[in-house]
């Protein structure tokens, strides 16, 4: 019975030391690399970070960066961050480029700012080296800004933006596209407000105080340093236009009413003549009554011959008169 168990018992040592040694050498080469470099690294740890799931060649790269530019920063923190999702080896390369500059950030914002998805080795580049916004971005299909003076007259103008990063606002700041857009409304606003667009054309700097002056800056992941108008052009006469549609519209307006008051017009016209017709039906139908009127008076004694005759020449004198009046006042025919 001793002679299996001790058989069983060599050969569990020996997988043992087998195994051992399959350890020592997959990391002895990362655990003697920190190890020469000064950022010692337990052979436990990289063990462990196996089996957390974690590449200890990234975790080790990243110490022995941050101890060779005289940073401290733990393998614990390096693996919580590497879990969290982050981008260690950005962090460590953004903090040593801070160190350098004298800029005071820490492994915490740092950390936090790359889990917030900006870069924060190009943010500490550019608050380093300030970098150049083009207002409008080109990019966005936009060339220039249009805003008209108060003298109706369109400008066009293009403004380069030098920003450079504020680390303290980086998380939860806003972005390049705010910055643009606060500038692109500064210089409308600053346009709108000139009383003539010759004003602007002499003194484009006036843009770039004005705006400037407004802290457009507030809330934002950047420091604007300068504002400086590339380009202003004139555009088209916007008032003019305006009151040429104006009075466009005016017109179609005065033609309605004119239209209405025709109309009104035809209707009284048409009225009228419906009351003509019907007067002259009324006469007509008097005049109808005459002949029998005048029968009945010769039937019954009341006219007699001569006082017919009588009112006969009446009337023809009567339309005599008429042609002559109508004769005076008819013009003469030209040859």
């Amino acid at each position: 019975m001793a002679n299996p168990l001790l058989g069983a018992l060599a050969i569990l040592v020996g997988i043992t030391i087998l195994v051992f040694l399959v350890v020592i050498v997959a990391f002895f080469k990362l655990w003697l690399q920190a190890l020469l470099s000064g950022a010692r690294v337990a052979m436990s740890s990289l063990v462990g970070m196996r089996l957390r799931k974690v590449n200890p060649g990234v975790i080790v790269a990243s110490r022995i960066m941050a101890v060779k530019s005289g940073l401290q920063i733990s393998t614990n923190e390096l693996e919580t961050h590497y879990l969290a999702g982050g981008n260690i080896v950005n962090v460590v390369r953004a903090l040593i480029a801070a160190n350098k500059a004298n800029i005071d950030l820490t492994f915490q914002r740092a950390t936090a700012i790359d889990l917030a998805g900006r870069d924060v080795l190009e943010a500490v580049r550019t608050s380093v080296n300030p970098k150049v916004i083009d207002c409008p971005d080109p990019a966005r299909g936009v060339q220039t800004v249009a805003a008209v003076a108060m003298d109706g007259i369109q400008l066009k103008a293009k403004a380069r933006v030098t920003v450079r990063a504020n680390i303290a606002t980086l998380v939860g700041g806003a972005t390049e596209e705010t910055i643009i857009a606060r500038v692109g409304e500064g210089i409308v606003t600053t346009i709108g407000s000139a009383e003539t667009h010759k004003r602007v054309l002499e003194n484009p700097d006036s843009i770039s105080k004005n705006v400037l002056a407004r802290g457009l800056d507030a809330g934002t992941a950047f420091e604007i340093l300068s504002i400086d108008i590339a380009d202003v052009d004139v555009g088209e006469n916007i008032g003019a236009q305006l009151q040429i549609q104006q009075a466009e519209a005016d017109k179609q307006i005065a033609q309605a009413r004119a239209e209405e008051r025709r109309a009104m017009a035809r209707a009284r016209e048409q009225e009228m003549q419906a009351l003509v017709v019907e007067m002259r039906a009324r006469v007509t139908e008097a005049e109808a009554e005459v002949p029998r009127a005048m029968a009945e008076a010769f039937r019954s004694g009341h006219l007699g011959i001569m006082d017919y005759y009588r009112m006969k020449n009446v009337v023809a004198d009567t339309d005599m008169r008429d042609s002559i009046a109508n004769m005076e006042t008819t013009p003469e025919d030209t040859p």
